[in-house]
């Protein structure tokens, strides 16, 4: 081997040397970035899952605190259509018992046709014009259009505060 030869193989050893160098440095460079970059996204994953955590658990409480509302409004109107329905079974029995008699107002007719005769037999008080009085089987009739009326009235109370608190 000669020596420009050698020469030549000793600058090619440094350089292939030099380079290996400069590669390895900057393999640890960019490690130490990605690494850095891995960290700081780490972290902003970390950021988002406690924000989702922190939200979740506001809704969460947030559908508690209308589940509570909506359960105390539905026992109100379970309690107020139970009453009422208490009420109306009162009601029939007294009309059931002749306890209570239905009446109606007669209207006075001013040429006098009028064909409902008017009751005789005043139990109580009356006040203001005659009066007829309705058979008991109409007024437990009478009795049981004003309990469904009521029992809609209740429900529709109940869905318009169901929709209210919802829609809040």
């Amino acid at each position: 081997m000669s020596p420009a030869v050698g020469k030549l193989a000793g600058i090619l050893l440094l350089v292939l040397a030099t380079a290996g160098a400069a590669w390895k440095v900057q393999d640890w460079r960019y490690g130490k970035q990605l690494a850095e970059q891995a960290e700081l996204h780490q972290d902003d994953l970390a950021a988002i899952s406690n924000a989702a955590a922190a939200q979740l658990r506001a809704d969460q409480d947030k559908r508690l605190v209308l589940e509570q509302r909506l359960s105390a409004s539905d026992h109100a109107h379970h309690k107020e259509l139970t009453d009422a329905q208490v009420n109306q079974a009162r009601l029939r029995d007294r009309l059931a018992t002749s306890d209570l008699r239905l009446s109606v107002l007669i209207a006075e007719d001013p040429a006098g046709v009028c064909s409902v005769p008017a009751g005789t037999e005043a139990v109580g008080v009356v006040h203001g014009g005659a009066r007829a009085r309705l058979d008991p089987a109409h007024a437990q009739r009478i009795i049981g259009i004003t309990d469904a009326g009521d029992q809609g009235l209740i429900a529709l109370a109940a869905c318009q505060a169901y929709v209210r608190e919802v829609s809040r």
